[in-house]
């Protein structure tokens, strides 16, 4: 796993493959097909430790309701500090039905429903939980591509935040 990481910051996505794993490690060419028998589940290896760091970032960064922002700010600094995770994490296919990956996407979605639940106690979290994460995924994803700057990180700090204040001005509405 630790070669299929150091590749995926040297070379993105597109340079994860079983072989170059195995170069990269200094094994057999068909050493790592032992743990991952496709390249997708791989991906959903990675892809997996990816949520949990992701997780530990979070959970950093405030567990309280009253933490939405700062939690939010941590997200699109986990996707600008590791780009290469963040987009493996999003737009690469991984296994289908990989249990590893379902458990560590599961956790970050509780994760995100249960404070979202505790924001906005009088409203289904679930679907209010997919918007704030999409809100947060998509403010990511802006700053990453270039679309937002991102050079300045209290910049983009001050900018999640703000969003976030913004969206949470409308509970009252």
């Amino acid at each position: 796993m630790n070669a299929a990481l150091e590749l995926l910051e040297v070379d993105g996505s597109t340079g994860l493959s079983l072989r170059a794993v195995a170069r990269r490690a200094g094994v057999s060419p068909m050493a790592p097909s032992r743990h991952h028998p496709s390249r997708d589940a791989l991906v959903s290896a990675v892809t997996a430790e990816g949520y949990r760091e992701l997780a530990e970032k979070l959970a950093e960064a405030g567990t309280a309701p009253g933490d939405l922002a700062e939690i939010a700010v941590a997200y699109v600094r986990f996707a600008l500090d590791r780009p290469a995770m963040f987009r493996v994490m999003f737009a690469e296919p991984c296994g289908p039905g990989d249990a590893e990956r379902a458990a560590a996407v599961a956790a970050v979605s509780g994760y995100v429903r249960d404070l979202v639940a505790g924001v906005f106690p009088d409203t289904d979290p679930a679907p209010l939980a997919d918007g704030v994460w999409a809100l947060v995924h998509g403010l990511a994803f802006l700053h990453l591509d270039g679309k937002f700057a991102a050079a300045d990180p209290d910049a983009v700090a001050a900018r999640v935040r703000t969003t976030v204040h913004a969206l949470l001005a409308t509970r009252g509405a």
